[in-house]
């Protein structure tokens, strides 16, 4: 199925200033006036020119803050008249984003739970068919990048060409240090497929704790990421949500000074003719590990005939986790990650089973 999107870079929206990194920050909820023109003033003193602030907040559960609503609308629109910033929110529903036209936001984003309905994506993208209003969409809860470009789909078939996406990473029952897993496989795969279109990182959603916002943020901008989407609240240790990942202004401030950030290539002669020979290197190892696989998959046939043969079960559970073992071992001997190691064994046995299960059907 072709996933062309039609694109507008953001260099056009007229909303940020270039290089890298282009950065949206502001509080994860407005609370109250005081609260929200705080801290604008103190984001706009360093340079933000687009505010963010969450105006209804999905919760887990019901009875925990949910967002003040629409007049959280009138301070943003304060905020936008009296410091010139640029103001945006999180919308999910044609309600939102009636309310958001009404009060002049000048872009609304699409969070995690929202873009993993498409009923619900159909319901925005309706609402903002003829509009030009620029839409940010986070990736779902899970790591399903059909269903994020699906969404960008729906957006853009209503007509919608200022579009971008944001990173928040992944739900996960894992023990990591992070709040989401950064799942940056799937990331990396969305950038490659749509080098074009702007991509911010969440590090706040991502991280859960302030002490990983450098990291996450270092990572993301490696990455050859456009952006940062960064929570900010002026007294973050009296913040109704979340403000355990959120930074001061001047915090924020010291974050994005200590960014490296390094250019996505270079013209100089030496390091094209460097940079040529090592991927010349690579190439030639990634056709002999095609290759291997190859014969592989040819001994993983020979082995479904030989169970269909002897009315053996495909999946052989005691085996498998043997040989992850092994292997888990093997590489670390090598230097290899764990963590690699198992995502590579992992999707060499799933096509191993698919292979004999075609045999055992055929």
């Amino acid at each position: 199925m072709s996933h062309n999107l039609d694109i507008v870079p953001a260099s056009e929206w007229g909303f940020f200033t270039l290089p890298r990194p282009m950065c949206i920050a502001g509080p994860c909820s407005a609370e109250t006036e005081e609260q929200l023109y705080a801290t604008a003033k103190g984001l706009s003193e360093f340079g933000i020119h687009v505010f963010r602030a969450g105006i209804w907040k999905p919760r887990t559960h019901p009875g925990s803050f949910e967002g003040v609503g629409a007049p959280g609308l009138k301070w943003m629109r304060r905020i936008k008249q009296e410091l010139g910033m640029h103001i945006c929110t999180e919308v999910a529903s044609e309600k939102h984003v009636l309310e958001c036209i009404k009060y002049g936001v000048d872009m609304v984003w699409v969070g995690a739970r929202t873009s993993a309905n498409p009923f619900l994506m159909q319901e925005i993208a309706d609402a903002l068919e003829g509009t030009d209003m620029p839409v940010l969409v986070k990736n779902p809860v899970n790591p399903d990048l059909d269903l994020w470009i699906g969404a960008l789909e729906r957006l853009n078939r209503a007509g919608l060409r200022k579009l971008g996406v944001i990173h928040r990473g992944f739900s996960t029952s894992a023990s990591i240090p992070y709040r989401n897993d950064p799942g940056w496989r799937i990331a990396i795969e969305m950038r490659t497929r749509y080098p074009q279109m702007p991509f911010f990182a969440d590090p706040s959603h991502m991280a859960g704790d302030r002490k990983y916002l450098l990291e996450l943020s270092q990572r993301a901008m490696d990455l050859g990421l456009d952006g940062l989407m960064v929570e900010s609240h002026c007294c973050p240790q009296e913040a109704w949500s979340d403000a355990k990942q959120q930074l001061t202004p001047p915090d924020l401030q010291n974050l994005l000074e200590s960014l490296a950030i390094r250019e996505n290539t270079s013209e100089n002669e030496a390091y094209r003719e460097g940079i040529d020979a090592l991927r010349a290197r690579i190439d030639v190892i990634d056709e002999n590990l095609l290759k291997l696989l190859k014969d592989r998959n040819a001994v993983s046939q020979a082995i479904g005939r030989y169970k269909k043969e002897h009315n053996v079960a495909i999946l052989q559970a005691v085996r498998w986790e043997q040989l992850l073992a092994d292997m888990i071992a093997r590489g670390a001997a090598l230097g290899l990650s764990e963590r690699a190691i198992t995502a590579i064994m992992t999707a060499i046995h799933d096509e191993s089973v698919r292979v004999q299960n075609e045999v055992l059907e055929g």
